[in-house]
């Protein structure tokens, strides 16, 4: 079973890391993991809250690391070890532009 770290970091630095969520495939998709860390932090509206970050992914809203590997493809697969890191990297948008 392979135990999945979720970090938020912004692109000024700040870093902050969520909960583990452990999982028992092997490989997921990148949509299947934002959905079980929107489910993990989201008690009610998770669908509205899902479909909010997937919107934000598409838009460039975040990006998503997995060790020093960009994911661009939110149906790219995405190989669990026993403790993968997932960043989520928070574009914040320049002042004024």
């Amino acid at each position: 079973m392979a135990m999945v770290t979720f970090v938020d970091e912004t692109t000024s630095g700040d870093r902050r890391d969520a909960l583990g969520l452990p999982v028992a495939e092997e490989r997921l998709a990148l949509r299947e993991l934002i959905r079980r860390r929107v489910l993990q932090e989201t008690a009610e509206g998770a669908q509205e809250a899902y479909e909010r970050a997937l919107a934000a992914f598409g838009s460039n809203g975040f990006l998503v690391l997995v060790g020093d590997r960009q994911l661009t493809d939110l149906d790219e697969r995405v190989d669990l070890t026993a403790s993968t890191e997932v960043t989520f990297l928070r574009l914040v948008p320049l002042v004024g532009g």
